[in-house]
């Protein structure tokens, strides 16, 4: 069925977002380590970890720390020069960061929230390396919040005071590698009530927390500074949280092909039910596939490893069929085969096929005694993965029958989801001891401006037209905006180049990430000493992009724009005329359009447009 032809109230749907967002403070949460991003080359130092997983002071395990375990793996850590001992897990935290914890508060009373009296840090437990201590901090700050949409309201049930996870540079054989430079951002976790009902109302939520985050003026801005969570369930499926959604426009996307997930499953369990469909044992089939040309197969078999087997009887057909684009019933076993470090499954339903003969699909059906109504996955690996792997995808082939798993699964690039890890619980939390509780005191916290005020308030008070509007206000460079104008800079100037020059500039390839904030407001000043031509700012811009250690005034000089008086700005002109004296006789000031665009580029930015416009009538003036 088309993810268009859905009706998502007799569905049942049901979704609620989570959103992580970075802030944009001086220090970290929990030390005075700064919150700037680094380059792994720049590590100066590594740090090794082996992390396993702790019962709760209930005496319990959680399932999905439980799982992440079962891979034994080292993590290994780039430490930098500005990298503290909190967050090499070799002393205890400080308190809780000042400013991190006002713009918490100013987020929650952005979202109406109820601010807690006091807040407790909690222990999360994380073993997939994230954190070197093996949890992440955590605090409840505010609750009972709202939001507005256009199919009603959102409700807001919490929002944390998070420490950000470590960032994961690469993997390599029998480890994970992390970089300390993100670890310890603070970070506001907002959980939404499970009010959203379609697609479109998931993707607004969203858009809509996105725009009071950002009014703050005080978050990251960025890939990964903000990531979506989402939870989403139908009346016969089961609650899934789709972790590391990063672009807000594919919320909804990602909403309609999880509800098509599911009813696919739900119609899969029903058929497998009324077949009356069980899983088998796993078995050692490593015999069938002896003298195999299939390259995956007879490699792991070359190596040393096995070829392991689970019949699936009554699943002939099903375990093909697809529940999203490009995913099927046996991509969700092959993703469960490939977390036990396996490379994936082969099954029956696409057999033979990859090198496999029908003779060696024959001779495995009789080897696991199935029938033609049955199916067979395998997995070819050494001989410890190939039994977990098969294990694995024989336990998710069991909930099949059952219907949707709750589970926690990963967002791809293309809107489609692939398993991660169990759904975890509440046996992952439990106090830290290390830092005293804290009593926010939030009388003194005065709500921002939001964005969508100050797209109408640039319209009003500075003559922006809506779209620059919208782009500055909306824009990562909206508070140097407001400085530069406060400065006397001329706003629609400062907003142009801010946003339209800067974009030119980035598709030309020139590194405007290197630009200071100082860089702009240098030069917005020497534009309005005319000590600067308008045209000369992109020359200029590209210099500081390429040599950022230069002051605007070196960076005119590099560009060749400085030393040029009203004088020999006349000459230039007239030179100009000069040359094009039969045009100008001929076509009076018809030619100027013509002589216009060959002064600015004789002059190439040592002079304001409007100074050369004016002398060039001037001067055609005298000749016609």
């Amino acid at each position: 069925m088309s993810s268009d032809a859905y009706d998502y109230e007799a569905l049942g749907l049901i979704a609620g977002l989570e959103i992580h967002q970075q802030l944009d403070t001086e220090t970290k949460l929990f030390c005075e380590s700064p919150t700037d991003l680094r380059e792994p080359e720049e590590s100066d130092r590594t740090i090794t970890r082996f992390l396993h997983p702790t019962k709760s002071e209930l005496g319990e395990l959680d399932d999905a720390a439980l799982e992440e375990s079962r891979v034994d793996r080292e993590f290994e850590y780039l430490a930098y020069d500005s990298t503290c001992l909190v967050e090499e897990d070799d002393e205890p935290p400080t308190e809780v960061d000042g400013e991190a914890l006002d713009v918490a508060m100013q987020i929650a009373s952005l979202l109406d929230m109820e601010i807690v009296d006091q807040l407790h840090v909690m222990r999360k437990l994380v073993i997939d390396g994230s954190n070197t201590s093996g949890f992440q901090r955590s605090m409840l700050l505010g609750q009972e919040g709202e939001i507005q949409t256009s199919e009603g309201p959102v409700s807001i049930v919490d929002l944390l005071l998070e420490e950000e996870s470590a960032q994961r540079v690469e993997e390599y054989d029998g480890g994970v590698r992390y970089s300390l430079d993100r670890l310890g951002i603070p970070l506001v976790e907002i959980g939404t009530g499970p009010d959203i009902r379609t697609p479109e109302q998931a993707k607004e939520a969203a858009k809509r927390i996105g725009m009071l985050l950002r009014s703050t003026g005080t978050v990251k801005r960025g890939l990964g500074t903000i990531r979506q969570d989402v939870n989403v369930s139908i009346e016969e499926g089961a609650r899934v949280e789709i972790k590391g959604v990063q672009a807000l426009d594919q919320i909804d996307e990602i909403v309609r092909l999880e509800v098509g997930r599911q009813s696919e499953l739900v119609d899969i369990a029903e058929e497998l039910q009324a077949r009356d469909a069980s899983v088998g044992d796993t078995q050692d089939v490593t015999a069938v596939f002896e003298d195999t040309d299939s390259g995956v197969i007879g490699g792991a078999i070359g190596d040393g490893g096995a070829v392991t087997a689970v019949p699936l009887y009554g699943f002939d057909g099903l375990v093909g069929r697809e529940i999203q684009p490009d995913r099927r019933l046996g991509t969700e076993l092959s993703d469960h085969a490939k977390r036990n470090g396996a490379g994936g499954i082969f099954h029956t339903d696409e057999l033979p096929a990859y090198g496999v003969t029908d003779e060696e699909v024959a001779a495995l059906r009789d080897a696991v005694d199935a029938g033609d109504d049955d199916a067979v996955a395998i997995v070819a690996a050494d001989p410890e993965t190939a039994d977990l792997a098969i294990e694995a995808a024989a336990e998710r082939a069991e909930t099949a029958i059952e219907g949707v798993p709750e589970e926690t699964r990963d967002a791809t690039d293309e809107g489609t989801t692939r398993y991660l890890r169990p759904l975890p619980g509440a046996a992952r939390m439990y106090p830290e001891t290390d830092v005293p509780p804290v009593e926010p005191d939030p009388s003194e916290i005065d709500e921002p401006e939001l964005l969508t005020e100050k797209v109408d308030r640039y319209q009003d008070e500075f003559g922006l037209d809506s779209g620059l509007a919208e782009q500055v206000a909306y824009g990562r460079r909206m508070p140097l905006f407001e400085e530069a104008v406060d400065r006397g800079i001329d706003p629609t100037f400062a907003a142009s180049v801010l946003e339209s020059t800067v974009t030119e500039l980035r598709r030309d390839d020139v590194a405007v990430e290197n630009i200071a904030d100082a860089h702009f407001l240098s030069v917005f000043d020497l534009v309005a000493d005319d000590e600067l031509a308008k045209e000369g700012v992109n020359d200029v811009l590209t210099v500081l992009a390429e040599q950022p250690d230069l002051t605007a005034e070196d960076a005119i000089e590099e560009a060749g724009l400085g030393g040029v008086d009203d004088e020999e700005v006349r000459e230039i002109i007239a030179g100009v005329v000069e040359r094009n004296a039969d045009q100008v006789a001929e076509e009076g000031m018809g030619a100027f359009s013509g002589l216009m665009g060959e002064c600015m580029a004789e002059l190439r930015g040592k002079a304001d447009g409007d100074t050369v416009s004016d002398v060039l009538r001037e001067e055609i003036g005298k000749r016609s």
